[in-house]
């Protein structure tokens, strides 16, 4: 009987047993927690072990992992590196039930789709409006303003080989104006830059501790900022915006297909759509779009996600030879 007993208890134990599910992700920190414990609580018997740095380095780890894959699944890392992380064969191609639910321009349009958006990001400036006062400095309203020397030594954006920000930024200067004229641009900016930074989110942080006057990120980055009562203004330039996606993907060749799909499944539903409208507000369901968000959404630019993936090694060399010296 005893020994009845304690088998009945290791089989019920493996009967509970939980799937840990490895995902690679360049989510903020602040949210890593909110999408761990909504998920979870949907499916108890999958654990998710997040692998997490920006954009640029997730990308980078995946493909110097292509012959030997240690993650099951990719989570919100732009759709511009998923199309990239496509190209080379590095993802399994899955429709997940509710694609409805998503808007058209937030989900792979392909027949055998790999990826999935769940929230947008655009570009913004923060700008410290102390500090715009204290230099008698007029507000910017365009892209084309941050080249006036006026502004030099004021700038922060993200490093694009590093940020997806970054990337975001660089790939919509060259479609708005052109390459020739989107290099022109750059090298009239790149004087006025203080730094360029590892995350999309630190330039916003150092506007707010008045280290620099001017940073390219995202408002999404700068609402919990403002909340905290942190002198910064966003601003929209003029011309249009960058965006991108922040996208789920599965990696081929996972030993966790089932509760990889279950996540990517879990992409649609209401509570991630909670999470972009309080985060973001350009969710990848239309339900939860904010009000703001609306009206952001007429001045994103056209944005070719497949064109920045193709070209991005290209880019990024072109413009690591002209501004890293």
């Amino acid at each position: 009987m005893k020994n009845l007993l304690i088998l009945s208890a290791v089989l019920l134990s493996f009967g509970h047993a939980q799937t840990e599910l490895t995902v690679y992700t360049a989510i903020e920190n602040n949210l890593l927690n909110t999408y761990k414990d909504g998920f979870e609580k949907e499916n108890p018997d999958i654990k998710i072990k997040w692998v997490r740095d920006s954009t640029g380095i997730i990308t980078a780890r995946l493909l110097a992992e292509k012959d030997n894959p240690q993650a099951d699944v990719v989570f919100g890392v732009s759709a511009s590196s998923l199309e990239l992380l496509r190209n080379q064969d590095l993802l399994l191609p899955y429709q997940i039930k509710d694609a409805d639910q998503i808007v058209p321009n937030m989900k792979d349009s392909s027949e055998n789709p790999v990826w999935t958006g769940t929230m947008a990001w655009a570009s913004t400036l923060c700008v410290n409006e102390i500090l715009l006062k204290k230099h008698n400095l007029p507000m910017p309203e365009s892209w084309e303003d941050l080249t006036n020397p006026i502004y030099k030594g004021l700038i922060a954006m993200p490093h694009p080989a590093s940020s997806g920000t970054g990337y975001m930024n660089v790939t919509a200067w060259i479609q708005l104006l052109g390459e020739e004229k989107g290099w022109a641009y750059m090298d009239k900016l790149h004087p006025n830059m203080k730094a360029y930074v590892h995350s999309g989110t630190k330039p916003c942080s150092m506007v707010a501790q008045g280290e620099v006057v001017i940073g390219m990120s995202s408002s999404a980055f700068a609402q919990d900022l403002i909340k905290r009562r942190a002198p910064i203004a966003l601003v929209y330039p003029t011309e249009g915006l960058g965006w991108d996606i922040e996208a789920a993907a599965i990696i081929k060749n996972t030993d966790q297909l089932e509760s990889a799909q279950k996540l990517m499944d879990w992409t649609a539903s209401n509570v991630v759509g909670e999470i972009g409208h309080d985060f973001s507000g350009l969710t990848a369901r239309a339900d939860y779009i904010s009000e703001e968000s609306k009206e952001i959404y007429p001045k994103l630019i056209p944005n070719d996600l497949k064109w920045a993936a193709e070209n991005r090694e290209k880019i990024l060399k072109q413009w690591q030879d002209r501004y890293e010296q």
